[in-house]
């Protein structure tokens, strides 16, 4: 259902409020590049800092600016089933073709209790699900057969991997491979991804250079096996500076570098350390991207 370079799109503030207008022009940079699909609210979107209404709004501007041109997959996840299925119903509504749904974070459910999050959100809110597992933020891990199991619920169509097992992911591929899209959560694995049969990348690097990082994977699909080899080790130092600091401080800072947004962040996130600033400056010019 969903494949290609997926970006988890930041979200540009301006004198503590949301940019709507640098946030649309964000939106046309992606789908002039070739981006397959748009996650709004995601972690890149700095969705843990913003209020419900703020949540709702970023969903409501990304669903009126795409205008049904690529699918929009919005971030409704949370840590509260309760506040997950009050977001994903408002998705629903205001129109967005699936939603993203984080394992919830800080309280650690147990597998059962995962099970039961995602089964209680597709039966309130009947809309495509992509799961979003990334043990190094939740602190939990959704593990292969538990993830095998929530793919039974015909709302679950893919999910976005972080752990940064490949072997991990080669077993949900295994296991639910025929129900289930697998999607690289990391932008340093695409490649190995997609060779143990992922479709796509939810990226962060794609927020800048959306263009190679749609080029790579469609490489991949037409067979060229090489021309994707080539793009991947292009971008992989680029993709290693966005984490020079906890996402998405570089890619934000990236973007105002290349003057598309405000240099703004809400805290805890704050502005990069001088010494990670210098070098992110330098991958960026030697990309030529500055």
């Amino acid at each position: 259902m969903f494949g290609g370079s997926i970006v988890a799109i930041v979200t540009p503030f301006r004198d503590g409020k949301i940019d709507e207008e640098a946030y649309r022009e964000l939106i046309e940079f992606q789908i002039r590049n070739g981006t397959s699909a748009i996650v709004p609210c995601g972690t890149t979107g700095e969705s843990a800092t913003l209020g419900m209404e703020e949540h709702s709004r970023v969903i409501e501007i990304t669903i009126e600016a795409v205008k049904k041109r690529v699918p929009v997959i919005a971030g409704t996840g949370g840590n509260s089933t309760r506040e997950a299925i009050e977001l994903t119903g408002h998705a629903k509504k205001a129109g967005a073709d699936a939603t993203l749904q984080v394992a919830p974070y800080y309280n650690k459910p147990t597998q059962e209790g995962l099970f039961q999050h995602f089964k209680s959100i597709a039966k309130e809110v009947p809309l495509p699900q992509v799961l979003y597992n990334i043990p190094g933020r939740t602190g939990v891990n959704m593990l292969p057969q538990t993830i095998a199991r929530i793919a039974e619920l015909p709302e679950v169509v893919a999910i976005k991997e972080a752990s940064g097992d490949l072997g991990q992911m080669a077993e949900i591929v295994r296991l639910a491979g025929d129900r289930l899209t697998l999607l690289s959560g990391d932008d340093n694995l695409t490649l190995p991804v997609l060779a143990i049969g992922g479709k796509g990348v939810i990226s962060v690097v794609a927020n800048i250079v959306p263009g190679d990082n749609a080029q790579m994977v469609r490489a991949w699909e037409n067979g060229d096996v090489q021309k994707a080899r080539k793009l991947f080790y292009k971008l992989l130092p680029l993709c290693q500076a966005m984490f020079y600091e906890t996402n998405p401080i570089p890619v934000k800072t990236s973007l105002a570098l290349m003057g598309k947004v405000k240099e703004e962040f809400r805290l805890p996130m704050c502005p990069l350390a001088p010494a990670n600033r210098e070098r992110l400056e330098k991958a960026l010019k030697d990309y030529g991207l500055m």
